[in-house]
């Protein structure tokens, strides 16, 4: 297949989406945080806060929600049921104990598709009897990025593989 700078017909050639457990990265946060503010391509994030990290934490509803090992394989069998459903072609995928990274094809637009892999990757977690909570394990938004080159796809697909630390157990 010979190699596109670009998808000449105004999609994307796929996306990066992150989500986050709900109460695991605060603003304020030592490793920088991302707001209505801080949200724009090449913008800074927030930088650390010790005062709005501890003011954000005390807003906090519920204990943060860390992933064991069997809500990661959950919520993991959930997204790529959705993908194998939907027939999305998911590249990449790690789930970690506060968040899935996926790298992934698909029609809808990114927001959708998020809100989409939130919500089975929940019932995939009910279903399997590790989450009994009505309430969503899910901090509000997450990270969309658009991936608009093979290169920005390949370079997606490398970081959710490669760069994300030892593998959990």
């Amino acid at each position: 297949m010979p190699r596109r700078e670009f998808n000449d017909d105004h999609t994307p050639v796929g996306y990066l989406i992150t989500f986050r457990s709900y109460g695991t990265w605060m603003h304020g946060d030592d490793r920088g945080s991302v707001d209505r503010h801080h949200r724009r391509y090449s913008t800074p994030t927030l930088p650390a806060s010790p005062r709005r990290r501890l003011i954000e934490s005390d807003l906090r509803k519920r204990p943060p929600v860390k992933l064991n090992a069997p809500q990661r394989t959950a919520i993991e069998g959930g997204i790529r049921e959705t993908c194998t459903i939907r027939k999305w072609t998911l590249w990449a995928l790690n789930v970690r104990s506060n968040h899935p990274h996926c790298v992934l094809t698909a029609h809808y637009n990114a927001k959708r598709t998020m809100s989409t892999l939130k919500a089975n990757a929940t019932r995939a977690m009910k279903d399997a009897g590790c989450w009994r909570s009505d309430l969503s394990p899910w901090a509000r938004g997450g990270s969309t990025k658009y991936l608009w080159t093979e290169e920005e796809l390949a370079n997606a697909i490398a970081y959710v593989v490669d760069d994300q630390g030892e593998p959990l157990d």
